[in-house]
């Protein structure tokens, strides 16, 4: 058994016993990582108030790779993102991220998935309140392209040919096949048409920066749609994914 210190968030929690909890982590050595903290829930416990959701800091787990409940030593707090809390848009938004961390990342290292993740977590702090939409839809795309789901958006999802979109066509566009096609490849009936005004936003919200598309409320909810459909497909989930549902049905643009 080994001891490790990594940075890490926490992304769930739930009773295990009278005293104790299971912590679910992304960490940044380890993955995604399930642990027993002993203890928790005593008046006096070494861990505080440390272990809330979507805080974030240095853990230290006796990791052994064989076993999947680990033991957390300490939880040192860094970071509490009060202001995610005190908007329900915006906690809406990093709640989904956090099931998605939970349902897709593996119980290894991938550090580029949990830069990722608090990368979608300070633009949701940061965002102004109209765009708090658009970045939470920006996030869930992102991390699902470091987690291996990237949507072909700019090229054929079959053929790889560089999309160039008719002003007046809309672009086909299917979540089980993994992206838009061109006109050559496109299938008759399409599962998706995207407007171009729609298509030309949802390439801004695929990119890792850049300025945020301008979501009026009719149209960050079928973005919300399209992101959730997608990722509910490629993660071979048809229900149980209770944030993910949460936040794609609430009218959460600040125009709404």
């Amino acid at each position: 058994m080994a001891l490790v210190t990594t940075p890490a968030i926490v992304l769930q929690t739930y009773r295990y016993s009278e005293t104790s909890k299971v912590v679910r982590l992304a960490t940044r050595e380890l993955g995604v990582q399930s642990a027993i903290a002993k203890g928790v829930m005593r008046p006096k416990s070494r861990f505080g108030a440390g272990l809330e959701i979507l805080g974030e800091g240095t853990a230290q787990l006796y990791y052994r790779e064989t076993r999947d409940l680990q033991t957390l030593g300490e939880f040192e707090l860094e970071i509490l993102r009060h202001d995610l809390a005190r908007d329900l848009g915006r906690f809406a938004g990093a709640t989904a991220l956090a099931e998605l961390m939970l349902k897709a990342a593996p119980p290894a290292a991938l550090p580029a998935a949990y830069d990722t993740l608090i990368a979608g977590l300070d633009a949701l702090v940061s965002a102004p309140a109209a765009d708090v939409d658009a970045a939470a839809i920006r996030a869930l795309w992102r991390l699902l392209a470091v987690l291996g789901f990237e949507p072909a958006i700019v090229s054929c999802v079959r053929d790889g040919t560089p999309l160039e979109p008719h002003p007046s066509a809309p672009v086909p566009f299917s979540a089980s096949e993994g992206g838009a096609f061109c006109p050559a490849c496109a299938p008759s009936n399409p599962p998706t048409r995207l407007p171009p005004g729609a298509y030309e936003d949802l390439v801004a919200l695929g990119a890792r920066d850049g300025t945020l598309p301008a979501l009026d409320a009719a149209h960050a909810a079928a973005h919300r749609r399209l992101v959730v459909r997608f990722a509910r497909y490629h993660l071979s989930e048809p229900a149980s994914l209770p944030a993910l549902d949460f936040w794609e049905r609430r009218p959460w643009s600040a125009t709404s």
